[in-house]
């Protein structure tokens, strides 16, 4: 995986094999960050990167300027990678090893930008756990976005606060607002 945009630009991170984890392309990272760069500020937002794995979603983030950045993974393997990767580049994230349903169960700050990127092979009931939570525990701010990637087989748009979805190959990208 790379990081496509800001500082770090270009740069190569390779995660072990021994992680369980699916990184997220980078085409697909690519277009996400392509919708966000419209709707924000990457230096004046907060973000919450829920089942972060080897934490690709936030040294993207890092990069291009976010210094308010939680990533929350249970396996400690993944967090230990997160913490030397982002130490080595000195990048502000912050990581909590925990559930990610038992973590927005107790959170109670507020963020701008959420990501989650649960397994692939979650239940509708299990993604529908996501945003039920996330608004149910008032965990976006007004105008912040809860984004849900998934595969282009399962369909998020009847649950609570789906907005609309993008799609860039096999990955699929939800995103859930307030209003």
């Amino acid at each position: 995986m790379r990081i496509i945009s800001g500082l770090y630009k270009s740069r190569k991170i390779v995660a072990p094999k021994n992680l369980p984890v699916r990184p997220t392309t980078d085409m697909a990272k690519e277009g996400l960050f392509n919708i966000l760069n419209n709707h924000f500020y990457f230096d004046e937002v907060s973000v919450l990167d829920l089942f972060a794995g080897t934490g690709n979603i936030s040294y993207e983030f890092a990069s291009r300027g976010t210094k308010d950045i939680i990533s929350v993974d249970q396996d400690l393997g993944c967090i230990k990678f997160i913490n030397q990767t982002s130490e080595g580049f000195k990048m502000p994230i912050k990581t909590i090893k925990s559930d990610a349903f038992k973590f927005l169960e107790k959170a109670s700050l507020q963020f701008n930008i959420i990501f989650a990127d649960p397994p692939y092979a979650f239940t509708l009931e299990q993604f529908s756990k996501i945003p039920e939570l996330v608004f149910q525990n008032k965990l976006l701010e007004d105008d912040g976005v809860l984004i849900v990637e998934h595969s282009k087989e399962t369909d998020l748009s009847q649950l609570v606060h789906y907005h609309y979805s993008k799609s860039y190959g096999g990955n699929m990208f939800s995103f859930f607002e307030n209003n």
